[in-house]
């Protein structure tokens, strides 16, 4: 599997630059990056900005509007910017240890995609967090239980550190569903022959259709260097936990069986006969999801906003193992 991004002590011994203070109290670096110097700024207590400028062959040029991707950080009294790659990293002097380290994503194939579907230049900001990238993350949980909104909050929060890994379904798109996006749609007997020709991690049969992680689809959210989410049922989990991948494996609840099924009907994309074939696999599904032993940790989406919370404490075991190691290379600095 490929792992979020990370840094050597030598790279920032040999790169590290401090922020130089301007008469308005705001903190700013330079960094370049080929023909684009980025301007990072920010005034104590206030979010971050970026100024995107193309330089000329004098060193000289005009900023470009540009859009900042996933949640922005707040100032704090100075900054330090290493470039790594295709990302730039941010090492905020006097913050606490779990909000020191931020990067900024520049150049990096997601950042090229959204320049290419937004029309305009992009960055994308996220945060340094502590411990071990390299396991992928399965979500599981009952249809209807809101899985798919946490994922969506996790990788719009942090862009440049998850990717989604898309699965097959041989069932009909619904509504706005965009083949690519939310699923690979693909004909059963198209599915049947990759499944034989071990092309997929897992598969399993769920409401009369094929649903399955294909081998490739995760080696994409490797290929890009992002730790990659499955979202996927409880057949699917079993499969992966009993195969070679290590993964960190998280089953979302419900509140109770009432709440779901007022969550399948309010969606209004089934039939009757559907909703009360999914309220029995729901059932059965929450019970293998308390008892079966799969999964590291189980979350009750009853508020949102607090579920996701507790999916995040989960999800901080990325990227560094130096924390300590970088505070005091910014003290010295």
């Amino acid at each position: 599997m490929g792992e979020a991004p990370t840094f050597i002590l030598q790279e920032l011994q040999n790169g590290i630059g401090n922020g130089f203070e301007l008469k308005s109290g705001t903190f700013e670096t330079d960094t370049i990056v080929g023909d684009k110097k980025y301007i990072i700024g920010g005034t104590n207590g206030e979010t971050f900005s970026v100024k995107d400028q193309i330089l000329d062959n004098n060193g000289l040029g005009a900023c470009v509007d540009l859009i900042e991707l996933g949640t922005k950080p707040i100032s704090c009294n100075g900054h330090s910017a290493v470039l790594l790659k295709d990302r730039i990293l941010i090492l905020k002097e006097t913050a606490k240890p779990d909000d020191c380290i931020w990067f900024l994503e520049v150049d990096t194939p997601y950042v090229r995609q959204q320049k290419k579907i937004l029309g305009t230049d992009v960055v994308a900001w996220s945060k340094g967090v502590i411990g071990n990238s390299e396991k992928p993350v399965v979500i599981s949980g009952p249809s209807g239980v809101g899985k798919g909104t946490l994922i969506s909050m996790l990788m719009k929060e942090f862009p440049s550190m998850f990717g989604f890994s898309v699965s097959h379904t041989t069932r009909a798109a619904r509504g706005m569903e965009k083949d690519g996006v939310h699923y690979h749609f693909t004909e059963k007997n198209v599915m049947e022959k990759e499944i034989k020709d071990g092309k997929f991690l897992e598969f399993a049969s769920v409401h009369g259709n094929l649903y399955g992680t294909s081998v490739e689809a995760v080696e994409l959210v490797s290929d890009a260097g992002k730790r990659c989410i499955l979202d996927i049922d409880v057949q699917g989990a079993r499969s992966v936990r009993a195969s070679s991948l290590e993964a960190m494996f998280i089953f979302i609840c419900p509140p109770s069986m009432e709440e779901l099924e007022k969550r399948l009907r309010d969606r209004g994309t089934e039939t009757e006969e559907q909703v009360l074939k999914r309220l029995r696999n729901a059932q059965a599904e929450i019970e293998q999801g308390r008892s079966s032993g799969i999964f590291d940790h189980i979350l009750y989406n009853d508020k949102l906003e607090e579920c996701y919370e507790n999916l995040k404490r989960h999800q901080k075991r990325s990227i560094f193992q130096g924390i300590i190691q970088c505070q005091k290379l910014m003290t010295k600095s």
